[in-house]
């Protein structure tokens, strides 16, 4: 079994959200807003599982709008759950440095 991390942008309409802005202090409201996950599934597959509300973050299924090839698909296949938490993670902090909004799990 494999392993994918992908990145979904969401709607601006996101940072409407107090928990959304309380989660991302520093960031840019004029920069884009993501969610980073990853998942034993092909990111087409996730992407429709949060929209459709199954095992979905909320961000996704009510702001969420495509998913950002560019930004995740070199890291992909991944070995290892472990591998693909970690790199989910490092995704997450260097948008959140670039000073976009950001939510994973």
């Amino acid at each position: 079994m494999s392993y994918n991390v992908y990145i979904i942008k969401l709607d601006k309409e996101v940072i409407k959200s107090k928990k959304f802005r309380d989660h991302n202090p520093d960031m840019n409201p004029r920069r884009a807003c993501y969610y980073v996950g990853q998942t034993f599934h092909n990111p087409i597959t996730r992407f429709k599982q949060h929209k459709n509300g199954y095992r979905s973050n909320n961000f996704v299924k009510k702001y969420g709008t495509q998913l950002v090839w560019r930004k995740f698909k070199k890291y992909n296949p991944i070995e290892t759950r472990d591998k693909a938490e970690y790199i989910e993670m490092l995704l997450t902090e260097k948008l959140r440095k670039m000073g976009h909004g950001t939510w994973s799990n």
